[in-house]
């Protein structure tokens, strides 16, 4: 979410006091009414990888989405079909009118086994599947399965968890100093500046619970609390991703306080860093 211009607070994006003076790179570099899906985040992170291993920069990546990592360590293709611009406006048009659902179990006429391996609520996916699989008899790929790391690079991957209760209350606690940095007032300035609201970009947790608030489908407590509700669902999205990848190396978090919270992640990102320079300096000796 945070390649998207003018969405700031609800992206949790860095600003340049958190960058610290370390270059930040596919930040800002889409408008929030244009389409970009997973395959143009592969392509333009791979382009800047081999840029910035060019130059003897070892470049880290910060996630996120677990798909979106994967495209990275494996190599996985996403040019199988184009995208039917019709078919798609009119199955975008079924899922604002009927929801998700509805769309899912057309999927499961299509193909049972590839409805199967996607979630009812996961509307894009479902329209991706539908897609495909109304182009080709093949249908569409399952990434779950043989896997193959991508040739050429070295991954070392590293995970943060947290207790459940723990991360919950962090979330709700993160939540609230978004609203106090003013993420309503973005949402607003967002739809007044005349972007679409059903474009991809304002279905992101944080902006589309405020843009059904602005339409009066509930109220402002509800719409925090399905804020909130739907960060905890993605984080446990997230810990389904990548307890995937293989040898990753887990840093435990304790603490909620947020003084204490920062050492602990201070501790932690001097660990990564080390064992990062030491993987350089082997593959230097090489």
């Amino acid at each position: 979410m945070q390649i998207y211009q003018h969405m700031n607070i609800g992206t949790a994006k860095p600003d340049s006091n958190e960058m610290q003076g370390v270059p930040h790179h596919l930040m800002d570099i889409v408008a929030p009414d244009q389409r970009f899906t997973v395959a143009d985040f592969q392509e333009l992170a791979l382009q800047k990888i081999d840029e910035l291993v060019k130059k003897n920069v070892l470049p880290i990546i910060v996630g996120g989405t677990g798909l979106y990592i994967h495209s990275l360590i494996y190599d996985m293709d996403f040019t199988e079909k184009e995208i039917d611009t019709a078919l798609r406006n009119q199955l975008e048009k079924t899922y604002r009118e009927k929801g998700s659902h509805v769309l899912h179990q057309y999927l499961e006429t299509l193909s049972p086994s590839i409805a199967s391996r996607i979630h009812p609520n996961n509307w894009k996916r479902i329209i991706r599947a539908i897609e495909v699989c109304s182009a080709s008899k093949e249908g569409m790929k399952d990434f779950s399965k043989d896997l193959k790391q991508r040739e050429g690079y070295r991954f070392k991957v590293f995970g943060l968890y947290q207790d459940r209760n723990i991360l919950y209350k962090s979330i709700n606690q993160r939540v609230d100093l978004m609203l106090k940095k003013g993420l309503e007032e973005e949402v607003r300035h967002l739809i007044d500046s005349g972007f679409d609201p059903t474009s991809p970009a304002m279905k992101g947790v944080g902006y589309k619970e405020f843009i059904r608030y602005f339409s009066q489908h509930y109220g402002y407590e509800d719409a925090v609390e399905l804020i909130k509700r739907n960060t905890r669902r993605f984080a446990k999205r997230q810990m389904t991703w990548f307890r995937r990848v293989p040898d990753i190396t887990w840093f435990y978090l304790e603490s909620l306080q947020p003084e204490e919270r920062k050492k602990e992640l201070q501790m932690v990102s001097g660990t990564i860093l080390t064992e990062l320079k030491g993987m350089v300096d082997d593959e230097k000796q090489r």
